[in-house]
């Protein structure tokens, strides 16, 4: 198995200054180098940088049906451990974080049984935060 190297990802905002302060201060995020564009974060140990662009020029929305539910394209978030999903959920919470999905238990009893949440960063980009009951089967069939 290959070790795992930490992604980079950067994202739009409209909102420089409401962004870093909700992935300082609701996900605790530490933050890094910055300019009057952008703002790195380590974001569980991955490199996420926000950068402005203006509301006007537009972003690719929609969702796909899974499990029931319908799921916000684009997303991206963490695959965290069970405890500290269980823990992260409840800060959530917690902070009054508006939930797209509600922390719940999808595909419980088959292969890739995992808790999943969605909410939306305040700028409108999708997060989904999730654990693995068996992380083995993280991309099993």
């Amino acid at each position: 198995m290959q070790k795992v190297q930490p992604f980079h990802l950067a994202i739009p905002v409209d909102n420089l200054e409401k962004a870093r302060v909700f992935y300082r201060e609701v996900l605790g995020c530490e933050e890094g180098r910055s300019s009057d564009h952008w703002v790195d974060f380590n974001f569980f140990g991955h490199q996420l940088v926000i950068h402005y662009k203006a509301a006007s020029e537009g972003r690719n929305t929609g969702s796909n049906p899974v499990d029931g539910k319908d799921v916000p394209i684009p997303h991206f978030g963490v695959v965290l451990d069970w405890d500290t999903f269980q823990e992260f959920s409840g800060e959530l919470k917690s902070k009054g974080v508006e939930f797209v999905i509600e922390p719940y238990i999808r595909f419980e009893g088959q292969v890739g049984e995992q808790a999943t949440m969605f909410f939306k960063d305040p700028c409108g980009n999708a997060l989904e935060f999730k654990a693995f009951k068996n992380i083995d089967q993280l991309f099993a069939k």
